[in-house]
């Protein structure tokens, strides 16, 4: 006959971690949200996000130093003349993200746009943040 000895702490740590499923702001899609990507190189970073079904007033861009804030909230339809939902799994609400940048950007030459559900935002890197060449010299 096999034996399992029962740890209390594992069991609590489960149920933690369901609680936190349930309380988080992920839960419906399993994933932060708006999923989004985020390219570099030596000059430039690119932030793509996908928002279908929002318009650009729904949402909100901001930088400050090095960490991007996309915010943003659209109201759930409402039914009308005795109508109900059967089945509503598009997200509704506000949704906050916050991404951490690889180095400080030019917030001044900061370029956003969107288009058909994507937002694409270009965050060149900072000259005082971008790496310098030393030269090595002779005696």
């Amino acid at each position: 006959m096999f034996y399992r000895s029962l740890n209390p702490w594992t069991e609590l740590n489960r149920i933690q971690g369901e609680m936190n499923k349930i309380f988080d702001n992920s839960w419906r899609t399993g994933r932060e949200y708006p999923a989004v990507n985020l390219w570099t190189n030596t000059d430039h970073a690119m932030v793509t996000a996908e928002l279908p079904g929002y318009s650009k007033s729904e949402i909100d861009i901001s930088l400050t130093g090095d960490v991007l804030r996309i915010h943003g909230s659209r109201k759930a339809p409402e039914c009308k003349n005795g109508e109900c939902f059967h089945r509503q799994e598009r997200n509704f609400g506000v949704f906050d993200r916050e991404i951490q940048l690889p180095f400080h950007i030019d917030a001044g030459k900061v370029e956003a746009a969107f288009d058909n559900g994507i937002l694409k935002i270009s965050l060149p890197r900072a000259e005082e943040d971008k790496p310098k060449k030393i030269e090595i010299s002779t005696k």
